[in-house]
């Protein structure tokens, strides 16, 4: 990511280590809010979904797939959102994802056909969604580490909120004003994610150098070089003398001598180069995971292209990477996402229309959402609080709710009664919460890829889930059509979420595989360098057994060839 290097109030801000707090905590209000205004809004427009059906005279399935086309793109855009986020900085691409969602939601209010909102609400507040998530979650788990996990539980709570306040508001709203206004209203509230992307302020981490401390690296670093140079310097007398006596030569000492002179001197050049190499490297460990290194010009070409090629220069990060999908553990996951995705909106779609077709007024069914919201707050906030605390593997706690989800979805199918839908809400909506918020950030942590590859991470992986995205709320809808039951649509996010535990599950093992073999290949190197090191040094006793030419050695050899041919 390119940052400025302006250091005004909206500049970067620079630390000697991750702040896990300061202007981290604005950076969580603009979360809160992006959350409002993104999934928030996208699970409250359940709400209009029988009007929409009579004002257009469509089908479920048919209205479905504007939310579906909607969530496609907002998780199918995701690489191009990461690759704008490293490529311009992530403030820049904030606000043009704000505009492009107030404009996708304010237009949508004046299409004439469901074909056309399919345009407005689904491709162009569906864009705007993506850019402004994605770089938004990022550049938060960047201000914080030990707190990591509560933080964004908590600001991700802002979709509860949302979903708490909205679905009863605007179903007052839409009676007294109609539909198509309460887009008007929407698309105003959600303008006001431009000035959240001018709080992302850039995090560059930058540690203070300690002079002590490199001052006493360097000491035994220089002397185990100099230690190295004159066993080279002993190792090569000995084997001159040898190589002298052998030829019969009476002046292998001098040979021997003038030979490592040359070698001492040359060594001594490498063993400068090494040092300054050295310090290269210190000074290249200081620098910023989040800022892209300056190239190192050389004298001429051919140094640059030396210091350049060296192991000691660290490559500028990609602005896209797909080498994450090498890592099997990081495969796993993403497919996790994709069967997951499957029951993350369709239940919010359908679950009004379910409590009516139970016998629930229709005046009490909308608050089924709000009931959903509030547990959902309460499951954002204690899943902060348990992975903070927990001993074993994150990923495990993740399992464990996604299972109990699984259940709580097959039980909206079963239960027909009026308080047995209001429990289901309330189980759905906090093991909602716990997944919700912790599905994307779960990728910073050890157990999936780490901080240093989420960057590049959360792009593909909200992308593999746009296809579930794409297909969840049609697959709910047509099955609604076929069975003329709205429990059917739960079935189908059942079966999803039961697919998705168990690659889940799989996680775990991909990565414990992952680093068995990379020890594995960790000791296998050691042996290959000792191997490297004994050719070496035959290398060098074939090159120190011969003679300077301007050696008494060298010249008695030529004079006895010239008589020879005389």
């Amino acid at each position: 990511m390119r940052v400025p290097t302006s250091q005004h109030c909206l500049g970067p801000n620079v630390y000697p280590e991750v702040p896990d707090g300061g202007w981290g905590w604005a950076v969580a209000v603009a979360f809160f809010l992006v959350e409002v205004c993104t999934y928030g809004t996208i699970k409250s427009l359940g709400v209009f979904l029988q009007d929409l059906m009579k004002e257009f005279q469509e089908s479920n399935s048919r209205v479905s797939w504007v939310i579906s086309i909607c969530v496609f793109i907002f998780t199918f855009t995701a690489p191009l959102s990461t690759f704008l986020s490293n490529r311009y900085g992530y403030r820049p691409v904030v606000m043009i994802g704000g505009f492009l969602i107030s404009l996708g939601t304010i237009t949508s209010a004046f299409t004439n056909s469901i074909n056309e909102m399919y345009i407005t609400l689904g491709v162009v507040s569906g864009l705007g969604y993506c850019l402004t998530f994605i770089p938004t979650l990022t550049i938060l788990a960047q201000y914080f580490s030990r707190r990591r996990a509560l933080v964004t539980s908590a600001a991700s709570s802002g979709e509860s909120f949302a979903i708490f306040a909205f679905a009863p508001a605007f179903t007052i709203l839409k009676e007294h004003i109609g539909w198509r206004y309460c887009l008007v209203i929407l698309g105003i509230i959600q303008s006001s994610v431009i000035g959240c992307g001018v709080l992302l302020r850039p995090i560059i981490i930058r540690p203070e150098p300690m002079k002590e401390d490199s001052e006493s690296a360097k000491e035994p670093l220089s002397l185990k070089q100099l230690q190295t140079v004159y066993e080279m310097e002993n190792e090569q007398t000995r084997t001159s003398i040898s190589s002298g006596v052998s030829q019969g030569s009476e002046d292998s000492g001098v040979t021997s001598l003038s030979a490592s002179n040359v070698d001492l001197r040359t060594t001594g050049t490498e063993t400068k180069a090494l040092l300054a190499g050295g310090e290269q490297d210190k000074e290249g460990q200081e620098q910023s995971l989040f800022t892209s290194p300056t190239p190192v010009k050389g004298k001429d070409e051919g140094e640059q292209a030396n210091v350049e090629a060296g192991p000691l220069q660290p490559s500028s990060p990609k602005l896209l990477d797909f080498s994450v999908l090498k890592d099997s553990a990081f495969i796993w996951y993403s497919l996790f996402g994709l069967f997951a995705t499957l029951g993350f909106f369709a239940p919010q779609l359908y679950i009004i229309e379910l409590s009516k077709s139970r016998g629930v007024e229709p005046s009490m069914a909308s608050y089924m959402l709000s009931v959903i919201a509030v547990a959902e707050i309460f499951g954002r906030l204690s899943i902060g609080v348990v992975l903070n605390k927990v001993r074993c593997r994150k990923t495990l706690v993740l399992l464990c709710c996604v299972v109990l989800m699984c259940l709580v979805l097959v039980a909206f199918a079963i239960v027909w009664e009026f308080w047995g839908l209001v429990v289901c809400c309330a189980l759905y909506g906090y093991f909602m919460g716990t997944i919700g918020s912790t599905h994307i950030p779960m990728l910073a942590e050890e157990d999936v890829v780490g901080i240093q590859r989420m960057a590049s991470s959360v792009g593909v992986y909200v992308f593999i889930q746009s296809f579930a995205g794409l297909a969840g709320p049609p697959l709910g809808g047509v099955l609604v059509d076929i069975t003329q039951n709205y429990g059917a649509a739960f079935y189908s996010c059942a079966a999803g979420m039961g697919l998705s535990a168990i690659c889940l599950a799989m996680v775990g093992p991909a990565k414990s595989g992952m680093c068995q073999r990379r020890n594995r290949n960790e000791e296998k190197r050691p042996e290959e360098e000792k191997k490297m090191s004994q050719d070496s040094d035959q290398s060098d006793f074939l090159e120190v057994d011969i003679a300077p030419e301007d050696s008494p050695a060298r010249q008695a050899d030529l004079d006895k060839d010239k008589a020879s041919v005389v």
